[in-house]
């Protein structure tokens, strides 16, 4: 997997490890079910013969970090476009924030002045409190809208029908108040289990990730140090995960050098979700 995402498996729970919109890694949830994990199995541990012991730490060592093979559910997450085509998809969560506007105006005003294909992944709190930037968004011919669940819920820790409700509430919003069909949804913080997968399945959405993490909304890195790690693992077919809420404050700085630098230089086109998973042309 590209960039710095990271992945964890428990009980179909998956995690694409990248920067929640608060702007820190989101790790809290699971550093509490590891610490569980490791609390029961060193009381079972203690009380068996050494060898028994040596036994059991070993196979707990494979299933927890070695890499397990995909499910049938899993194989439908959409994690990059084809490997042949010489584009990549700039996307952007708009997901709620505590503090600020809640949208990158200069990021936005960048992208229509120079015509950036670009998909928004929005959350149905966000659209609530940006209805003016929402019409805006849906009006420009090269960007398409998909969701980001209703109030950036831990979608794990919650069943399958608060799942579905989670989904549907920005679905039905962009429906009933823009008239826009939203096809693709993106799991708030990249976590997700089998059934979150199969409830957006059977919503007939588009399970949309990311194989390229820029981490602009950690205030920690500058803008250079988020070139580099786009320069080090954007390709074709890659599919970028940014913020446009305004957490990330080197942004459009970033997706400025990408369109006039990074992306010529490898002779490759910014696209849509939709256009770079239909793509299927080579370079010259």
């Amino acid at each position: 997997m590209r960039g710095e995402t990271r992945v964890k498996r428990g009980k179909g729970w998956v995690s694409e490890r990248g920067l929640g919109c608060s702007g820190r890694v989101e790790s809290s949830v699971h550093k509490k079910f590891f610490r569980i994990l490791l609390e029961v199995s060193s009381g079972i541990l203690v009380t068996m013969q050494p060898r028994c012991a040596s036994w059991i730490l070993c196979l707990a060592l494979i299933l927890l970090f070695a890499p397990a093979a995909a499910s049938i559910t899993q194989a439908q997450v959409i994690k990059s476009g084809p490997s042949s085509c010489p584009g990549v998809a700039l996307t952007f969560d708009l997901c709620p924030v505590r503090n600020g506007a809640g949208y990158d105006q200069a990021l936005i005003d960048y992208l229509i002045e120079q015509k950036i294909p670009a998909t928004f992944f929005m959350s149905g709190k966000w659209i609530a409190k940006h209805d003016r930037q929402v019409k805006a968004l849906l009006q420009i011919p090269f960007f398409e809208v998909g969701t980001h669940g209703e109030v950036h819920a831990h979608m794990p820790l919650h069943s399958a029908e608060e799942q579905k409700q989670e989904i549907l509430g920005p679905v039905r919003l962009l429906k009933a108040k823009y008239n826009h069909d939203a096809n693709m949804f993106r799991p708030p913080y990249g976590e997700f289990n089998d059934e979150t997968v199969n409830v957006t399945r059977d919503l007939g959405l588009q399970f949309i990730l990311w194989d390229v993490v820029s981490g602009d909304p950690d205030p920690t890195l500058t803008a250079d140090q988020i070139e580099g790690r786009l320069k080090r693992f954007v390709r074709k077919g890659s599919v970028i995960v940014m913020h446009a809420n305004g957490k990330g404050k080197h942004t459009n700085e970033v997706v400025q050098d990408l369109h006039q630098h990074l992306l010529p230089e490898r002779h490759l086109t910014p696209m849509t979700v939709s256009d770079l998973l239909n793509c299927k042309q080579t370079p010259p």
